[in-house]
């Protein structure tokens, strides 16, 4: 799996390389690039909580409209650091200022996400949502204080860049294949609240695996980080 990540990770950066040089020859900062992701990932949660109040149950082209957002978002937050590498110009503040504004950006997202599931009666779904955005968070927050410990903590598999995908591309496939499926599809469940399937599931059954598997990585995190002090003190 990391090494697949790696493969991937260097085929982007082959690919990027071209606009980062653009970037450095226009003088625009890895910080600038930060600012963007944040103002972009407003953007996003603009987007879901406008369709929210302005689209029909039905209408998930709105979804899709988001999702797409939410990937361009994340091209820069991959950007500003290949670019502060790039160009040298990495520094203590730069490295806290990114983690700062990733953290409002997720938040920004996940509450336009909110929104709109609690405004068009996906109920459930927004539960899962919900804690989707504290996994993500403590995700983050153990390694950062597990870090703080002098402790390196990177294990577990939903990292900020595996939910950014899931999150995004499953809601502009969310958005693109409700044409295919029909705005009225389901399929029932035990309750006629809570079907099996249904078109939006496209998009929230990947944000309920979001859910569970960061809260997860979160936990794992903090049972990895009690095994590297308890090493340390029988040293």
């Amino acid at each position: 799996m990391y090494a697949l990540k790696s493969a991937g990770q260097q085929l982007i950066y082959k690919l990027i390389n071209p606009f980062i040089n653009l970037l450095i020859a226009l003088k625009i900062t890895p910080n600038m690039i930060t600012t963007t992701g944040l103002v972009l990932n407003i953007g996003a949660a603009g987007i879901f909580i406008y369709g929210a109040e302005a689209s029909h149950r039905g209408d998930l082209s709105i979804v899709g409209w988001g999702g797409a957002m939410i990937l361009f978002a994340g091209v820069f937050d991959m950007i500003d650091g290949r670019l502060a590498r790039v160009s040298n110009t990495s520094s203590k503040f730069g490295a806290f200022y990114d983690s700062v504004l990733d953290r409002y950006s997720e938040m920004f997202m996940f509450l336009g996400i909110c929104y709109y599931l609690v405004a068009h009666h996906y109920l459930f779904s927004s539960f899962f949502a919900f804690l989707a955005l504290i996994g993500s968070s403590m995700v983050s927050y153990t390694r950062a204080r597990a870090e703080g410990l002098n402790i390196k903590c990177e294990i577990g598999w939903m990292q900020r860049p595996e939910r950014i995908v899931i999150i995004g591309g499953s809601a502009l496939l969310c958005g693109l294949l409700a044409p295919v499926f029909g705005a009225d599809f389901r399929i029932e469940g035990p309750s006629e609240r809570i079907p099996w399937f249904e078109s939006i599931s496209v998009f929230t059954i990947p944000l309920a695996i979001v859910a569970i598997l960061s809260n997860f990585t979160a936990i794992q995190r903090i049972e990895y980080t009690q095994k590297e002090l308890s090493k340390n003190e029988t040293k």
